[in-house]
This record gives structure tokens, C-alpha cells and sequence, in this order.
């Protein structure tokens, strides 16, 4: 049975690079075939993947779109005789990026001017159908959380919540937890994580998570190991094992995951 895990936060607290070391850990220790959802617009899943996307869901979209206007889609067929359902699932496995037991499906850019629902809806239900061939789905998400109902999926199984080490980052949380039962879509699990902490929350910090009433499954520390990666723009997900940021994630990860 497919898992589905979603992390999402304010911009910049590290919510890529928990991705990767999570999508590391389900490869290397769990044994299973994983989904990767980059759903932010700046799609920097695909570089600490070591993978290259040449088209989006939203490049997808565009297209189909400016079919449909067009006097050609008009009566409800697109190029080659396909319906708009069989068009958009066979672009949606031609934009499927395959990598060693991991693959990728790029969001991509967000909407522009015009009508997207009837598109969304039957790329929702694509994404969704093909998740169920892989064990795990991980999706990276934007800051905020609307997406998630609108261009991602229904159903997460377990929701990361990752903050830096400000009250900010974890006000910003909270709220992302508060907002869910509107989202339309049924999420099971919930977990707050810190990254960056330095030798563990200082008080002040301690006392907001708690006041948060989300529930701290771990923190992940600064570490220098990050830089030599970043500057030199290798791919994280081949971050040595002992490193502690991985670490950090694999202990988060054995904790949150069924199985």
C-alpha cells in the first residue's frame, strides 16, 4: 500500500533537503520504489536529485489550454484523436522522469489567466491513479498549502511540517496545521520538524512548539558537511551516510513510518 509523505513550511527552512535525505532512506533502507512531487514553482527537488526535468504539469497545462481555445479542441478532442483525459495521462508519463528507483513529476510553474479546474481535476486524478504504483510518494511542497488540494493529490498519510529555528517558522506552521480541515483533502498524521537547531531549542523556542500544540518528532541540526555540497552543486541525496543532517532524517523517518 502506497505511502504518501508531504512537507511543507515557509520559504527557505529546508524543506528540499529534508526531501532528499527522506527519498534516501526510503531507497536505501526500506527497500521500496519511490514517487517523487516536486510542487514548487522553483523546483529544486530536481537538483538534489541528480535528475533533469524537461517538462512540468504546468507546461502540461499551458498546452492544453491553448488547445482547448482553439477551434481544432473545441469538440472535446486533442491531437491524434485522444480525449482530454487520454491526452493529459499520456503527457503526464512523457513528463515522468526516471531515475534508479526513484522518479520524478515536476509541478512546475503556477497557474496563469484562464480557467484550470476541468485540468486540474483530471491531473489531480492522474497523479493520484499513478502514485498507486509506487510504495512511497513524497511531495515537496510550496510555501503554504493550498496546492495541495488544488494541483497535488487528496490524501497525505503523514505531513511534515518543517520550520527553521524561529518563532516565525513555527507561527507559520501552526497556522499551515490550522488551515488543513479546509483544505478538502484527508491527512492523517501530523509532525513538526526544526532544522537548523543548534545544540538542541532554547527555551524560548521550546515553549512555542508547545504552545503550538504540533508535535516535535525530531530536530536537525546545522551541518558543515551541507556547504561542500551546495557550493559545489552535487546532488544531496548522495550526502555520505554519517553525515548529520541524514542522520536526523532517518531517525524522523523510522519514527513516522508504518511498515
Amino acid at each position: 500500500m502506497t505511502q504518501t509523505i508531504a512537507l511543507a513550511g515557509k520559504g527557505g527552512t529546508g524543506k528540499t533537503t529534508v526531501a532528499a535525505c527522506l527519498i534516501r532512506y526510503l531507497l536505501e533502507e526500506r527497500g521500496g520504489s519511490v514517487l517523487a512531487i516536486d510542487a514548487d514553482p522553483a523546483m529544486n527537488l530536481p537538483l538534489v536529485l541528480g535528475l533533469e526535468v524537461e517538462q512540468t504539469i504546468g507546461d502540461i497545462r499551458e498546452e492544453m489550454l491553448q488547445l482547448v481555445q482553439s477551434s481544432g479542441a473545441l469538440a472535446g478532442s486533442m491531437p491524434g484523436g485522444l480525449s482530454k483525459q487520454e491526452y493529459l495521462d499520456y503527457q503526464v508519463q512523457m513528463a515522468l522522469v526516471e531515475g534508479k528507483r526513484v522518479d520524478l513529476l515536476a509541478m512546475g510553474r503556477p497557474e496563469g489567466p484562464g480557467c484550470y479546474c476541468a485540468a486540474n481535476q483530471m491531473l489531480r486524478l492522474i497523479i493520484d491513479r499513478l502514485g498507486t504504483h509506487y510504495d512511497y510518494v513524497v511531495i515537496d511542497n510550496e510555501a503554504g498549502m493550498e496546492h495541495l488540494s488544488r494541483r497535488t493529490t487528496r490524501d497525505v498519510d503523514v505531513l511534515l511540517l518543517v520550520t527553521d529555528p524561529t518563532q516565525r517558522g513555527i507561527a507559520a506552521a501552526k497556522e499551515m496545521a490550522r488551515m488543513i480541515p479546509g483544505l478538502h483533502i484527508r491527512v492523517g498524521r501530523v509532525y513538526l520538524i526544526v532544522n537548523r537547531a543548534r545544540d538542541g531549542l532554547p527555551p524560548p523556542l521550546a515553549e512555542a512548539v508547545a504552545r503550538s500544540g504540533l508535535e516535535l518528532i525530531g530536530t536537525i541540526p546545522e551541518d558543515p558537511a551541507m556547504a561542500e555540497f551546495e557550493i559545489g552543486g552535487r546532488p544531496l541525496i548522495q550526502l555520505p551516510p554519517e553525515t548529520a543532517v541524514y542522520q536526523a532524517v532517518r531517525d524522523i523517518a523510522q519514527k513516522v513510518l508504518v511498515g
